[in-house]
């Protein structure tokens, strides 16, 4: 394992992800599409792999030795979830299986109970569907409005929009900590701030963010925050969400079942404390200890080591790809973005681009990333996106560059 605090070298990392010794039609594999799933580490591999052979039980309730090595280790990748984000305590997380599932259980758990007609619910044009759809879910059954903000011309999200678009109606601004189509970051401590100081509580989108940034929710004073296993090296089906304890508290459950309650009574029942309140049946058991042994790997990076490595690496991104001819959405400054880089080539359209990079080896995403309102202001149908991770190397970017001047070629 790798060991590194403020720098670590990619090439020697990459090699501790066993999928990089495949090829993909007689090349070597460049994987581009990490802001959809990331790559696994060997640590995390083995991980579930003794879990399964050696641990698996069910959780909570078995006092036999396998169920309270498997509840151990189930409650020690929640005690690491919180650390990595530094929060309070482990019960402020609640294991779901990912981001998607954590905004559903914020927009029915608290939504549906505390919006009321003509309340208002802030989003922006850089959400991802899954921060979009359950909201209207919530507003149609409330009958909440949603409102949103715009971002500027150079890809940031408008602060000042912001600030002119929060009303004494607003009760929840929802965000992405960081953009999975055109990578901006908005500045999370302004954004909450401003936002409790309209009386609204804030809800990030840390899909991308938590798997490539630092994060502390205490100092940004975040009161919702959504993270995707899957996104951070680890299985998918895993992830959570993380909550004030008092929001925990006052919401309710989104699923009733067997290891929420307390008490069953013929008509009525009693929960346990968050966060197991919020976590009704047999959960990923073996995909939670997976991501527990994920934010060890990352943590031993360093979150703050895994940022400067991407920012290198978009900078040098950014530099060649228009050399190729790719027009790059968002900022241009690697300060204020991530490393997911929409771009358009040419005239081509990204699924037939994606296509012809695949015979390169190189894989990339096309399409709209669950994103069409931003689509429509970015004007396109759909973009081609390169995304990276730890495991990317500016040889990476160098062989897609190649494999956008051979498709040049291929398209005239």
């Amino acid at each position: 394992m790798t060991n590194v605090t403020e720098r670590f070298d990619a090439e020697t990392v990459r090699k501790e992800f066993p999928i990089f010794e495949r090829e993909v039609h007689g090349k070597p594999l460049v994987y581009l599409d990490s802001a959809a799933t990331s790559q696994k580490p060997r640590q995390v591999i083995e991980t579930l792999t003794e879990f399964w052979e050696k641990h698996n039980a069910n959780v909570h309730r078995g006092v036999y030795l396998l169920a309270e090595e498997a509840t151990a280790m189930y409650e020690s990748a929640r005690a690491k979830a919180a650390s990595l984000v530094n929060a309070s305590e482990a019960a402020n997380i609640v294991f779901t299986r990912g981001t998607t599932e954590a905004v559903n259980l914020v927009a029915h758990g608290w939504g549906r109970k505390f919006l009321r007609e003509g309340d208002e619910v802030v989003l922006t044009e850089l959400e991802h569907h899954s921060n979009i759809v359950p909201w209207q879910l919530a507003a149609r059954e409330t009958g909440a409005a949603l409102r949103y903000v715009p971002y500027t011309e150079d890809g940031l999200l408008s602060m000042d929009g912001l600030i002119s678009t929060l009303t004494d109606r607003t009760k929840l601004v929802a965000v992405t900590g960081m953009s999975n189509v055109i990578g901006t970051i908005p500045p999370m401590e302004e954004v909450t701030r401003i936002a409790h100081q309209a009386g609204a509580l804030v809800l990030v989108d840390g899909a991308q963010m938590v798997s490539h940034m630092p994060v502390d929710v205490r100092a940004i004073d975040i009161d919702f925050l959504t993270f995707s296993g899957h996104k951070m090296l680890g299985p998918t089906g895993s992830g959570g969400l993380y909550a004030k304890a008092e929001h925990l508290e006052a919401m309710d459950p989104f699923l009733g079942g067997g290891e929420m309650i307390m008490e069953v009574e013929a008509d009525s029942s009693t929960y346990k404390d968050p966060p197991w309140k919020f976590e009704a049946g047999t959960p990923a058991i073996a995909e939670a200890v997976g991501l527990g042994a994920a934010i060890d790997y990352l943590q031993d990076l360093g979150m703050a080591a895994v940022r400067e490595h991407e920012k290198e690496l978009t900078a040098y991104a950014l530099e060649r790809l228009p050399e190729a001819g790719a027009k790059v959405f968002g900022s241009h400054d690697p300060e204020e973005r991530s490393g997911a880089i929409s771009f358009w080539f040419r005239d081509v359209h990204p699924h037939d681009l994606a296509q012809v990079l695949d015979q390169e080896g190189v894989c990339i995403r096309a399409g709209h990333h669950c994103a069409q309102p931003l689509m429509r202001r970015l004007g396109v149908p759909a973009t081609a996106r390169a995304s990276f991770h730890v495991y990317s190397t500016t040889d990476d970017v160098d062989r897609l560059v190649d494999a956008l001047h051979k498709a040049g070629e291929v398209f005239g």
